[in-house]
């Protein structure tokens, strides 16, 4: 049985390890804003129970259990927030807290049937896959929107880094999922980009909004 604060840790390898190829105890650290030395303690602990392997100056990685408790624990927490938005009308950015509580549930049947009830959604509403019951997550192939050309049309699939400011910026703009996307130009000094979407004929997005967006051709 893993508790509360493992759980949190074991989601943060998992999350990280989606990012980098190696996951340092300092990576650890900046990502949970924790001291290294209480990382050192709890590292030390999940290796004790199985969840994780890890050698002094090495990177860390999960075990075959680890990696599945943290799927699980993700999955819970996506789970939740589709369904906050999609059955009880909450707007996607006002769910990633709700959430947080909710993942550390331990009743998978509620959580299948949610998943039921929703017909099984592969994706939450930021766009992120949602794993399933056995902690397996469906590839997703999504390029970068700053990685586009001028003259392409896009549509947009998900988020990298859905801060609540950032979905409400989007909000402002009136971009979400779904949303078909024609790159006008972009400028070589910042990498901002024009585009034009809905009634919306020349937009300005910025290089650093333009990188979180996660598109589909």
């Amino acid at each position: 049985m893993s508790s509360f604060t493992e759980e949190n840790y074991l989601k943060a390898l998992y999350a990280l390890s989606q990012q980098e190829d190696q996951v340092s105890i300092s990576d650890l650290s900046a990502y949970l804003e924790v001291s290294k030395p209480s990382i050192n303690s709890m590292i030390k602990n999940l290796q004790a129970k199985g969840f994780v392997n890890y050698e002094k100056y090495k990177p860390i990685t999960l075990t075959e259990k680890g990696r599945e408790i943290a799927a699980l624990v993700v999955r819970k927490h996506r789970l939740t927030e589709m369904y906050l938005v999609n059955q009880m009308g909450f707007g996607w950015e006002e769910v990633h807290n709700i959430a947080e509580q909710m993942e550390h549930i331990k009743s998978p049947a509620l959580f299948d049937r949610m998943d039921e009830l929703m017909g099984h959604p592969k994706t939450d509403p930021h766009g992120s896959p949602i794993p399933d019951k056995n902690g397996k997550v469906q590839a997703q192939s999504l390029t970068r929107m700053s990685e586009c050309k001028p003259g392409q049309k896009v549509i947009l699939v998900a988020l990298d880094h859905s801060s609540n400011d950032f979905l409400s910026f989007l909000n402002s703009r009136e971009i979400a999922l779904g949303l078909e996307i024609e790159l006008l130009a972009q400028e070589s000094f910042d990498n901002s980009m024009i585009v034009r979407y809905s009634d919306k004929l020349n937009e300005t997005l910025s290089g650093k909004v333009c990188e979180r967006l996660l598109v589909r051709y």
